[in-house]
């Protein structure tokens, strides 16, 4: 009965998926939005032990249609990412922010990994740089 369930639903979620093709409702290539960074890594050099481990990657929407950012993903959890979450009209902007932290000492080069609905989907971002140990007081 299970596997007859699942067959039912794999069936009914492919017809959906052909009828709104069949429909015309699959979004023109064209009109797509395009992700444009500023920049797509950021050099914090050698930061003070609990300083700012903060950066702002600016975007912008340089498609036709609205561009959403649905998740960022961090490559570990000593980076925390921020971002945009209402949809970036045409030639609109919006921030990803990266918050590292910074009572990790020694090097680092962590990866953001933005996903959205732009034609150049995934895009990856990179921060690096070097905490320096604590002062003893």
């Amino acid at each position: 009965m299970k596997k007859f369930l699942f067959s039912a639903l794999v069936m009914t979620i492919a017809m959906q998926g052909w009828a709104q093709q069949s429909a015309g409702t699959k979004s023109d290539p064209k009109k797509a939005p395009v992700i444009t960074f500023k920049e797509t890594e950021y050099d914090f050099g050698t930061i003070e032990y609990g300083g700012n481990g903060n950066h702002d990657f600016e975007f912008k929407n340089t498609g036709k249609e609205p561009l959403v950012v649905s998740n960022v993903s961090s490559s570990c959890g000593c980076t925390v990412p921020n971002w945009t979450r209402e949809p970036v009209n045409k030639n609109k902007k919006g921030v990803i922010t990266a918050t590292y932290d910074t009572k990790r000492i020694g090097p680092f080069v962590k990866t953001l990994t933005v996903y959205s609905n732009a034609k150049n989907n995934p895009v990856t971002l990179t921060i690096k740089g070097t905490v320096k140990a604590p002062v003893n007081q």
